[in-house]
Order: C-alpha cells, then structure tokens, then sequence
C-alpha cells in the first residue's frame, strides 16, 4: 500500500475553503516575490556591471523569459553569481508556479461553471428561479432570444438559479449570455450568490405547472424575497388561482399562470409590467377573448369602426380579415377598411351577435352622415353672409 502523499498544493486538502480565491492570493504572493527578486537582481547588475539602469532591467528580463539575445551578458563574478541564484534557479522557478498556478486556476474556473457554483459580479440582470418540468431549454431559448430583441435588454445577463443542467447549460443557450448557478430558491446563500438584491427582474417559475402543491414552493420563495424587500421585482407563476392573494399580500409586482407554450407573456410582464394581463386574459375564456365576426366591410376606414365598436360597447378591434382571407392587424387608422371579417377582443359572458355588430357599424354610418351634412351646411351658411355682404 502506497503511503499518503502530501498534495501538490497545501489548500487542497481546505476542501471548506473557496478554491479559487485561495489560488489567486498565491498567484498575488509569487507575483510580490518574483517583483522583489527582479528589483534585487536589477539594482545588482547596475552597480557592479557597467550598464546603465534601463539595460539592466532589459538583461534581467530578458534572462527572466530565457530569450537570452546576448546583447548584454554579466562580466563581474558578483553580477554572475546573483544571475545564477536569483535567476536561474529562483526567479524561473516562481515564473514557472506563476503558470501552473493560472492555468490550474482556468481549469478550476471552467469546472466550476460548467457545474454551476462559478459566483459571476452581477448587476441589473434578471434571475429565472427553478427550471420548466419539460422543455426548459426551448423555454428559456424562447425567453432569451425574446429578451434580447427588447431595446435596452439586448445586453442584460440572464441568471438561472436551477439544480438541473448539473453538466453545464446546452451550448445554444451558453451562446445567448445565459449562465446558471446550482442552487434553490428556498435556500439563502444561494439567493446571495446569483446576487438577487442587485437584479432588475426576478423570475420564479412554477416547479411543476400542473401540480397546484408547487405554489407553496413559489411561496417559499418569494416570501425570501420578499423578506429581502425584493417583491417589487419579483415576477410568480401562480398553478392555482385562489393562491394569487397570498402572493399579491407579500407585495409581489406580478402574479402569472404557467403558459409554457408561450413565454413571450413572462417577456412582457418583465419590460412592459401590466401588458402581460392582457395576453394571459386571451388564453382564459372566463373573462375576455377575441371573437371573429363574419360581415362585409367597405366604406368606413379602421378608425371609424374601432370607433363604432367602443361606442356602442361592443368590445375593441383588433384585427380585420381582407377578402383575400389575410389577417391585418394594424391597418392604417384612415384608410378605408375592405374586407369580409372583423377579430374583436369581446368579453366571454356577454358575446354580442354579429346582428349587433353589424347594429352598430350601420349607425356610425349614420351618425357619420348626419356629422358630415351639418359640416356642409355650416360651411354654406357661413358662405351666403359673406355673399350678403359683398352685394351690398
């Protein structure tokens, strides 16, 4: 049996101790001794050589790297024997642990982000706790790559604070500037470490979108956050909608249900607060829902009928379908409108027959014609005075 052999560096056995920083202070401590070293060995060299003090640093350098040009050389036995001491054998060595020591601190970095506990300096980023059951990569590349296409956001890191991905994040993602720590929400070091008080938005996602017993995870978490006076930026995903007032009561900015399928609504709720309500009211056909209406269209512009539909309390228009069967969605406000269909953004309850769409297109035509006819007779009776006038 092969005796216990003492590591190579003293710190690896301090497995409690942050590798990483303990690697860097030793690169700190040779760079100051190989400092002091170079300084003896140039002040040596200047003053018994007969050199002048630029051209003994360049043959201390020069000897440091092992170059050795032979433009200059010692002549003196003092100026060979402090080179043979303090440069070839300590100096090389320091310069060769320098080396080791930071391409040892590469490999250590590299290994800890691809595992996910690489503590990154962050601020103004937004943090997404937890990681979707399925799909979360085509989640958070969907996420991402919406995110980025946000003026103002194209540059903002994105923090995953998740267990999964334990053999480093798929590269799709790495390529977008999304990294991630191993960690819980629940837990607080972890919140310290992906620096949840300096982010702009926090994001706790559902543990299980299906399963209603996730929101006391939810809960968990955003009462840390909460406690850390970070629930105005925080974002929830609520499975169970009678759970929404305890998350509203911690002062949580914003509460959604799991929409997997579609995470543009989390995009909006981060950089458009309050827009969110009315994607997520299109997916639930308990309150409002866009209903298409199948009626001829051809002599009023899109101002006129958005108009028309507000007025009489229909809902509001969204969309018109053309009569080539093409969906317009923003059509120009005082162009005239030719078409076969309207999308109307109704309420669910109260779903108004075409009949009473089609009620209230006919009598914006008529309150347009009556509008338009007293603006001419106004034009002409202002007119006939000024005709009075000049006959007389």
């Amino acid at each position: 049996m092969q005796r216990n052999r003492r590591p190579l560096n003293p710190e690896h056995q301090r497995t409690h101790l942050p590798m990483g920083g303990l690697i860097r202070n030793r690169i700190k401590r040779l760079f100051a001794i190989l400092g002091a070293l170079l300084s003896i060995q140039i002040l040596i060299i200047w003053t018994v050589e007969d050199l002048s003090l630029f051209e003994s640093a360049w043959l201390t350098m020069t000897t440091l790297v092992t170059v050795g040009y032979g433009d200059y050389a010692p002549q003196t036995m003092i100026g060979r024997f402090s080179t043979i001491v303090l440069m070839f054998i300590t100096s090389i060595t320091l310069l060769t642990l320098i080396v080791s020591d930071y391409i040892e601190y590469r490999f250590y970095r590299r290994e800890r982000i691809l595992s996910g506990r690489w503590i990154y300096k962050m601020n103004e980023h937004i943090i997404i706790v937890n990681t979707p059951q399925h799909g979360g990569e085509k989640y958070f590349m969907r996420f991402a790559s919406q995110i980025r296409a946000i003026p103002g956001y194209d540059t903002v890191p994105i923090m995953i604070l998740t267990r999964q991905f334990p053999m480093g994040l798929p590269t799709e993602l790495s390529d977008v500037g999304v990294v991630h720590y191993h960690g819980a929400g629940f837990d607080p070091e972890a919140l310290k470490a992906v620096h949840a008080g300096s982010a702009r938005h926090i994001i706790v996602l559902a543990a299980d979108e299906a399963d209603p017993s996730s929101d006391s995870l939810t809960f968990d978490i955003a009462h840390r956050l909460a406690e850390l006076n970070l629930g105005g930026r925080t974002i929830v995903e609520c499975v169970n909608d009678e759970n929404r007032g305890r998350f509203k009561a911690l002062g949580v900015r914003t509460i959604l249900r799991p929409v997997r399928t579609y995470p543009e609504i989390m995009v909006r709720s981060v950089v458009a607060p309050g827009s969110e309500k009315v994607l997520e009211d299109l997916f639930n056909y308990e309150h409002d829902h866009p209903h298409r209406y199948d009626l001829k269209l051809d002599d009023l512009n899109w101002a006129d009928i958005v108009s028309a539909l507000v007025r009489h309390g229909i809902g509001t228009a969204l969309a018109y379908i053309d009569n080539d069967n093409e969906v317009i969605c923003h059509p120009p406000t005082n162009e005239e409108i030719e078409g076969k269909g309207l999308i109307v953004l109704v309420k669910s309850d109260e779903t108004p027959e075409v009949s009473v769409v089609e009620e209230a297109l006919e009598r914006y035509r008529a309150f347009l014609k009556q509008w338009r006819d007293h603006s001419a007779a106004e034009k002409t009776g202002d007119a006939e005075p000024a005709q009075n006038g000049s006959g007389d």
